[in-house]
């Protein structure tokens, strides 16, 4: 994996745990759960971007009709990812607080964009 892609990961999930401490200290063991939850959607959906976008191909990347497409199609992923496990959580989670679900999935997007402007 590569060592920005881990960085962000890691930065993430400080974020996400934070947020679960917080929101469990503050609302309560749902409210924690559901912010785990957030956070965890947004990490599986940057690892699934990361997946794809970063995958190595047979050649050099020096195409850059195949770059494009690589990064498309990883935003195509993150974004099914996201979908997906939004869906499910709401399916299944019956004690579901939203405020902090949303809360710490916004988190933990500002965190990946944040991590992506820093500089190496």
């Amino acid at each position: 994996m590569h060592p920005q892609v881990r960085w962000i990961l890691g930065c993430q999930l400080l974020v996400t745990l934070g947020a679960g401490l917080v929101a469990g200290v503050v609302l309560g063991f749902n409210a924690a759960v559901s912010a785990m939850l957030g956070g965890g959607i947004a990490m599986a959906s940057a690892l699934a971007y990361a997946w794809r976008a970063l995958r190595p191909s047979g050649r050099a990347v020096a195409d850059a009709k195949k770059a494009f497409n690589a990064q498309v199609a990883g935003e195509g992923y993150k974004f099914a990812v996201t979908l997906l496990l939004f869906a499910l959580v709401f399916k299944t989670y019956a004690q579901l607080a939203a405020l902090p679900l949303f809360l710490t999935y916004v988190a933990t997007i500002v965190v990946y964009w944040m991590a992506l402007l820093r500089q190496q």
